[in-house]
Parts: C-alpha cells; sequence; structure tokens
C-alpha cells in the first residue's frame, strides 16, 4: 500500500511517499512545495500553489492513503490562521483526489518515529533515515512527512481494523472517505 505523508506549512510543506506491506516499509520520494515564488501577501495564489502541488505529487506517485499534520495553536494567532489555510489547501487536494485522509499530531507522529513525543527535528530525520534505509537524512520537512507516512503505516492498519470491527457513529481517527467528511 502507497501511503503519503503531508507536513503543511504556508512557505514549505513537505511531503513523503513509502510503500508498506505488512511491517516492512520501502522508500518511494520525498522533498517540498515552496511557495517562496509567489508575493508573501498573495496568500490565495499560494494556497493554490500548495493545492496543485499535492495533486501533482498524487498524480505522480498514486497513493492510496495520505497521513497530515495536525497543527496547534501557536504563539501568534495569525500565524496559526495563515498555517491553517494551508493545511486546508493540502487536505482539500487530498480530498479531491479521493484519498483515504488520516491526521496525527507532531506528537503521535514522533511517538511512532523516535519512541518519544519530544523528540527533536534532528532525532525524526535520524530514525526516518534508518527506519527506511536511506543514503543520508531527509530534510526536515519531509522527514516530517516520511515520519507521518510511517505513522500511518503502522497505526493506520490498526485503525483500520478496528473500525471495521466495531464500527462507530461518530469520526474518531480523524479520517475522510469523501469529500463530506465520511
Amino acid at each position: 500500500m502507497r501511503i503519503l505523508g503531508i507536513d503543511p506549512g504556508l512557505r514549505t510543506t513537505g511531503f513523503g511517499v513509502i510503500e508498506a506491506q505488512g511491517q516492512r516499509l520501502r522508500y518511494i520520494a520525498s522533498g517540498t512545495i515552496s511557495t517562496a515564488k509567489e508575493e508573501q501577501g498573495n496568500l490565495p495564489a499560494r494556497l493554490k500553489v500548495l493545492f496543485d502541488g499535492i495533486n501533482e505529487v498524487v498524480a505522480r506517485y498514486q497513493p492510496v492513503q495520505a497521513a497530515v499534520e495536525i497543527v496547534f495553536v501557536n504563539v501568534n494567532p495569525q500565524s496559526t490562521l495563515l498555517l491553517g489555510q494551508a493545511r486546508g489547501a493540502c487536505l482539500t487536494a487530498l480530498v479531491t483526489c479521493r484519498l483515504l485522509v488520516a491526521e496525527y499530531t507532531a506528537l503521535q507522529m514522533k511517538q511512532a518515529v523516535a519512541g518519544h513525543g519530544r523528540a527533536s527535528k534532528a532525532e525524526v530525520q535520524a530514525m526516518v533515515q534508518r527506519l527506511l534505509k536511506l543514503p543520508g537524512l531527509p530534510g526536515p520537512d519531509a522527514a516530517d512527512a516520511l515520519g507521518l507516512a510511517i505513522t500511518q503505516a503502522h497505526a493506520g492498519q490498526t485503525l483500520t481494523r478496528l473500525g471495521e470491527a466495531a464500527p462507530l457513529s461518530r469520526k474518531t481517527s480523524g479520517r475522510y472517505r469523501d469529500g463530506r467528511g465520511h
């Protein structure tokens, strides 16, 4: 199963694609989508770059699932609002491509990849490199995205089985099966 991880950011969004077969993970691709060429004040153009970039990654690598980082409130409310809009553009692109989308906090991803929720960026990069047998360290945004894909590869299988065994009447795993939140 091919999984796409997304670490949303308004300036730089990281992406990582892995192939999961049981517990075996294989690196496919990773990188970033940058909005630096657009004017900083032109939010709609920057959001379009993210939307189009995610669509391009999905078309090229054909994932069947995606995992996106859940964003928490920062000290600066304006930054939080802008990051939320970037995240929304990424989610919209994924749902438009009809991917199953799971959401994880940075804490959940760090626990899944590094074994503890206070892992530094460098620790996440090193563990992603190790888990995927990469020749070098991935960049921090790509490493976080790959970490989210790894988290989905492990946790997603369990959550899917639990959901199939005992469907709940409310959304609990942060998954979207279609554009209506179902």
